[in-house]
């Protein structure tokens, strides 16, 4: 195959992907499934027949591709909304990984009459949720939950990976060779502690880069991430470290710090991200032989409807019940523990302790067959089961992140609302003082929208959207969130009391459902989100004429 056919190939299956994941979002299954079925198609059991079963090529690109997808989950991790669910959360993608890949190991060797080796190794790789599943769900659907249970799914489901690889790693070497104890507990310890560490080291060391040094051309800080991310997983991989904890963690860090060029990494790594989905969903697709799964759709269809309805439900009730979770919430987080593409991803790293127990196509087979399953049937029934169990909120996007403020366009709208009071009550627009490059784009007028001219007139109750150049310099707005919480002194205060330093404003105050642009005599409440601008002191460049800016 030559390059420029490989290459029209790739375009083609880009194109087909970009098409399914909107298809996919409106019927509310994930895209996990409908590109893996893209996948099939063009494999050797398929329509188009492209002859690939390169394990060792798929398993080095998948492993890249995992990298990048879990330093972005963590990235868009919101410390803030995650913090009061942090602890159950990190037992469920540890304590709670481990009892699923245990419960899973003893079903497939007394149940399914499995070696114990391969039905622990079956466990090992099967025992993570998939985020990107579940919340292609969330969000095709808009699925508000209650009991901040989406910043739960988000923190667990995006931090159980690394234990499941490590869980893996584990089980591999325990089959490919004789090893005590003692390197078993060294390679837990290795496992976590480097990773941990060195991702904390990385993390907090770029952090730091980023603040004292600026890149001389625009792009070059998305490039320097890019490249920490990477680090994050290669340096603690070479040491025996845990990689994908690395990243995860280095991501959290980046994401909740005060860094420079922050609009512009978000759209860059999703756009990163759902590419590399694409490519590890598709991939798997394409080695898979889908007429070698029915001679394990038996032992997979058990397995699936164990981890269902046993496994998980144990796991998550064990953990969350001494926290009094709701039963309800128990219910559906248990429910939506779905398996995606990491676990195919581990599958792959398996097959060769699978080959000493002679049983690598079982493992691929079994374990692709039961993603299949969970992400079409159990998650295309995850928001009828979130309503049976009255779980749902009102509808709100799901995993937000510090976009909330500004769209990355070029232009940005405000509204004013008009009250008895205000000085544009009954004047037209012609005669309204207007900034210079500002324009009144609409006006909401009782429920409906009007498109305004020079004649038209400002009422009382309007509400006026006007749109103006959006302003892009990092260093000069600087958005950074505060909350409010019991005990803090600022309760009860004014805005204008409210100066813990001099070059910090409030420039935005959201209060439950509300968004308020806060006055000097604004009165600070509990449970208040305070999002506020710090200007750094330094000078600000010269325009043209050599004049400061400012």
């Amino acid at each position: 195959m030559t390059v420029t056919l490989l290459l029209l190939i790739s375009a083609i299956v880009i194109v087909l992907c970009v098409i399914l994941n909107n298809v996919s979002s409106r019927i509310g299954i994930p895209m996990l499934l409908a590109f893996i079925l893209l996948g099939m198609a063009f494999g050797s059991d398929g329509i188009v027949r492209i002859p690939f079963d390169n394990f060792d090529i798929t398993e080095s690109i998948c492993s890249v591709a995992l990298i990048f997808i879990m330093f972005y989950g963590g990235f868009g991790t919101r410390w803030k909304e995650a913090k009061p669910v942090v602890v159950k959360a990190g037992l469920l993608s540890t304590l709670g990984v481990v009892l699923t890949a245990g419960l899973t190991g003893l079903f497939c060797h007394y149940v399914l009459g499995m070696p114990a080796e391969l039905g622990f190794l079956i466990g090992a790789v099967l025992s993570s949720t998939d985020a990107a599943s579940v919340f292609s769900i969330l969000r095709s659907r808009r699925l508000g939950l209650k009991y901040n249970t989406a910043s739960l799914l988000e923190i667990e489901s995006g931090s159980n990976d690394p234990c499941s690889y490590m869980l893996t790693v584990v089980m591999m070497a325990v089959i490919e060779g004789s090893v005590s104890g003692g390197r078993i507990a060294y390679m837990i310890f290795a496992q976590i502690v480097y990773g941990a560490a060195i991702g904390a080291l990385i993390a907090v060391s770029a952090v730091w880069l980023m603040k004292k040094f600026r890149a001389s051309t625009s792009g070059f800080d998305t490039l320097f991430v890019l490249a920490v991310a990477l680090f994050s997983y290669a340096i603690p991989n070479l040491i025996g470290g845990n990689g994908y904890l690395s990243a995860y963690i280095v991501g959290i860090v980046l994401g909740n710090a005060d860094i420079r060029g922050k609009k512009s990494l978000v759209p860059f790594f999703d756009g990163l991200t759902n590419l590399m989905q694409i490519i590890i969903f598709f991939l798997l697709g394409l080695l898979s032989f889908p007429s070698q799964l029915p001679s394990v759709a038996v032992p997979a269809i058990l397995i699936a409807l164990f981890m269902t309805l046993i496994a998980r439900p144990v796991s998550v009730f064990a953990i969350m019940t001494p926290f009094r979770s709701k039963f309800r919430q128990q219910v559906l987080v248990s429910f939506v523990g779905l398996r995606g593409a990491a676990s195919i991803v581990f599958a792959i790293m398996a097959l060769p302790a699978a080959r000493e127990i002679g049983s690598q196509h079982d493992l691929f087979n079994i374990v692709l067959m039961v993603v299949l399953l969970s992400i079409s049937l159990q998650g295309s029934l995850i928001p009828a089961v979130s309503r049976g169990l009255k779980m749902t909120s009102r509808p709100e996007d799901i995993l937000k992140t510090f976009t909330d403020y500004s769209d990355n366009t070029d232009i940005s709208f405000v509204q004013m609302d008009i009250n008895d009071k205000d000085p544009w009550k009954g004047r037209v627009i012609r005669d309204l003082p207007i900034p210079r490059d500002t324009l009144v784009a609409a006006i909401l007028r009782d429920g409906k929208a009007i498109v305004p001219n020079g004649q038209t007139r400002i009422n009382t109750g309007d509400k006026v959207v006007m749109s103006a150049i959006e302003f892009n310099d990092e260093d000069v707005i600087q958005l950074s969130e505060r909350r409010i919480e019991r005990g803090d002194p600022w309760i009860g205060k004014r805005v204008y009391q409210y100066s813990p330093d001099s070059n910090e404003l409030i420039v935005l105050i959201k209060r439950g459902d509300k968004a308020i642009i806060p006055k000097g005599s604004t009165i600070i409440h509990k449970n208040d989100v305070m999002v506020i601008n710090k200007i750094r002191k330094k000078a600000l460049p010269a325009d043209r004429n050599g004049n400061n800016s400012q």
